[in-house]
């Protein structure tokens, strides 16, 4: 049988299995014969009628229906179980269903799958449960489809093309049409937009929307990357002429509306290839001895107004996206890097929060609303750090990012001083209260003019980071507090993080037991003191990625919401984001909500502001899987230069089909296939996250050292492949 004929085949029979269960749910109390059954499904046609007889037999067989009496079905009351979920399509055509309030995913075959694609809405027939088996089903309907455009490389045949998508987890090509290829070569890679998918027909039918450029080109796989996620990678013309067209300049009646913050000493400290800073702090001893600490953000609300398209493009992108070499901001650079940035000696719109500070960090008093400040100084964190580590302004030319030595006043050198020794304070008291401390590797590169990296770092928060850290925490705290805490209750957009899940903390203790570590589960504050000393004590040794990735993924997801629960990771009862605006979206909703309820407004539609939560948070998800796929993209350029070299990794992985490694040095993840190990045929052992050699008895576990070699990279498929050199003893 042809494979068109097959799978014509399988549909037939999953719309009579479908239409069986329609009718039999439609009046469960009574039982139908198979002429009844056919009647109401219209089947008149012999080969179906038989087909429909033999479909009701196995399934009677299955004890998936009842045969009441002789010829006469009925519905199994407990087999009544459609539901709806979300589509997690495997690299294997196979797919399990996520559906809400239900503790286990739905296992779905890949021929069951029905034409559904990776994180589709989809009804599905959940079968009645086996004994210790898995639940099983199969899609019967789809809701809503997830996206509609893909990535893919062109097959160009005489009078048509297929696309062969780049996604694993896309099962079939596309079919284009010659009068929908438009410019598009064999071997482009492009983004096709589905646009139907007839019954009776493999491959669903598409249009190519864009031509990314030649697979394995730079720009070709940056915009690949941000194009698989849905992301845009430059902003309509009409926003940018709208951004454009906006008044940026600061007028006296405007500074007049707000508190006047220009004579306060104000600075900036950001990364040093910043563009945008969009946070600064002030500084001011008071009389009595306590401390005025100002937290300044870009109003950024006082440009971007609701209901225009520039709201409208910002609120869909939600947040700016980091990849290796470049930002996709959320916002046009008329904003970004200018009007909403504030660069020294220029006076600027801003929003605070101001707080009266003790020496032991007590906040004596606290406002909020709009100003203006002129900031003084900007600093780098290495210029940051150097002033906090010697106790000295003379800032030398090989940390000064203004290519030569720089002075710095004693008044700046005070101010600095003072908020590191607040900061410390302040994150200390965090720690007591059962905060957790995530301070985990980040990989950076070194890139050369054409974007090809020519080495690896890795970030390290040091204490100028901490000192930025804490007092944006301090304002989103209070922020949230200031709102959360008023009767009667009002809308608000809280940044929650709930308790971690006890079962994947325990997976976590089996592995890190493993190192000599372990947990402790006598309660919430004895599972944060563990957590945070395990962090600390990995520091440094082999192990630490691993374990720190690891961890994170034991916690559950921060997330945007009108209800609030708390930030179980910091240990905060109310928090919120009020600090960046220019890169998220819900800092701009929190603006407008504090401003308006500042005027005394009611309050806000709980259900709309729900809704762009979770709009925010499914874009912050996209971001971050775009940002981790252009690291990986970096990594895998990065070893293209390095196949002949040996290195030592460590096991960060282990599945049927092979283990996974990261080397040491540069943190770079590759996969050894288990049918390349020599030697032995290898078992996987699921629960001890093993795969044994069967004659030798060779294992090979989540954490070991190992020593691998590049065996094969692609930059198309994201992909990095290493041959197993053996343990490194």
């Amino acid at each position: 049988m042809s494979k068109r004929n097959k799978k014509s085949k399988n549909h037939r029979n999953n719309e009579i299995t479908k239409g069986i269960f329609t009718v039999l749910e439609k009046d469960p109390k009574n039982s139908f014969t198979y002429k009844q059954i056919a009647s109401r499904m219209n089947i008149t046609d012999a080969h179906d009628r038989n087909q429909l007889i033999k479909k009701l037999v196995q399934l009677k067989e299955k004890k998936r229906i009842l045969e009441e009496t002789r010829g006469h079905y009925k519905v199994i009351a407990s087999t009544k179980t459609y539901q709806t979920g979300i589509v997690d399509i495997t690299s294997r055509g196979n797919a399990y269903i996520i559906i809400e309030g239900m503790e286990d995913d739905v296992f779905i075959p890949n021929n069951k799958v029905n034409k559904a694609f990776h994180r589709d809405t989809v009804e599905v027939y959940v079968y009645p449960k086996r004994n210790g088996k898995k639940l099983e089903g199969e899609i019967t309907k789809i809701v809503t489809r997830n996206k509609t455009e893909f990535v893919g490389i062109v097959d160009m045949q005489k009078d048509f093309a297929f696309i062969r998508p780049t996604d694993v987890r896309m099962y079939t090509d596309i079919f284009v049409s010659k009068d929908k290829i438009g410019k598009a070569e064999d071997g482009d890679k492009v983004i096709v937009e589905i646009t139907e998918w007839p019954d009776r027909t493999d491959s669903p039918f598409g249009i190519i929307k864009e031509v990314l450029g030649k697979p394995g080109e730079h720009n070709t796989e940056i915009h690949s990357i941000l194009a698989e996620y849905g992301l845009p990678y430059e902003f309509p013309v009409e926003v940018e002429s709208y951004a454009q067209k906006l008044d940026t300049s600061i007028k006296e009646e405007e500074i007049a509306k707000r508190r006047d913050m220009r004579n306060v000493l104000t600075f900036t400290i950001d990364p040093k290839d910043a563009k945008d800073f969009d946070d600064a702090l002030s500084f001011e001893v008071l009389e009595n001895g306590n401390y005025e600490i100002g937290i300044h953000i870009a109003d950024v609300s006082h440009y971007l107004q609701e209901n225009t398209i520039l709201d409208d493009e910002a609120y869909e992108r939600a947040t700016s996206v980091y990849l290796v070499d470049r930002v996709v901001p959320m916002l046009p650079e008329v904003l970004s890097n200018n009007a909403c940035s504030l660069r020294p000696n220029e006076e600027k719109y801003t929003f605070s929060a101001i707080f009266e500070i003790d020496k032991n960090t007590n906040v004596i008093k606290e406002w909020f609303g709009r100003t203006v400040i002129n900031s003084n100084e900007r600093f780098a964190y290495e210029e940051a750090q150097h002033i906090i580590e010697t106790e000295d302004g003379d800032i030398p030319e090989e940390v000064s990012i203004r290519n030569s030595s720089y002075i710095v006043s004693d008044e700046v050198v005070n101010a600095t001083l003072v908020m590191d020794k607040l900061a410390k304070i302040m994150r200390t008291k965090r720690m007591q209260n059962g905060a957790i401390s995530f301070d985990k590797v980040e990989v950076r590169f070194n890139l050369n003019k054409e974007s090809v990296p020519t080495s690896v770092y890795f970030k390290e928060a040091k204490d100028a980071n901490k000192l930025i850290e804490e007092f944006m925490l301090l304002a989103n705290r209070k922020v949230a507090a200031f709102i959360g805490k008023q009767k009667p209750e009002k809308t608000f957009v809280y940044r929650i993080h709930d308790d971690p899940n006890e079962d994947k903390l325990i997976a976590l203790n089996g592995i890190i037991s493993r190192f000599g570590h372990k947990l402790d589960f006598k309660d919430k504050k004895s599972i944060s003191a563990s957590l945070n000393q395990l962090l600390e004590d990995v520091k440094g040794q082999k192990e630490q990625n691993l374990v720190d990735t690891l961890a994170i993924r034991s916690m559950s997801k921060a997330t945007y919401t009108t209800k609030n629960i708390g930030h179980y990771g910091l240990a905060f009862d109310y928090y919120s984001h009020f600090t960046s605006p220019i890169r998220r979206y819900p800092d701009v909703m929190v603006h407008r909500l504090l401003q308006h309820y500042l005027d005394g407004g009611k309050t806000a539609n709980a259900e709309a502001y729900e809704e762009k939560c979770k709009h925010s948070s499914d874009m912050e998800i996209l971001s971050s899987r775009a940002e981790r796929d252009s690291i990986k993209y970096m990594q895998i350029k990065f070893m293209q230069d390095h196949q002949d070299k040996e290195f030592i990794g460590v096991i960060s992985g282990v599945t049927e089909w092979g283990i996974y490694v990261e080397i040491i040095e540069n943190k770079c993840e590759g996969m050894v296939s288990i049918r390349d190990i020599k030697g032995d045929y290898y078992i996987f052992d699921e629960k001890e996250y093993s795969i044994t050699g069967e004659k030798t008895k060779t294992t090979y576990q989540l954490g070991d050292e190992v020593v691998v070699m590049v065996k094969n990279t692609d930059l198309i498929k994201r992909h990095l492949d290493f041959s197993l050199i053996g343990k490194n003893e």
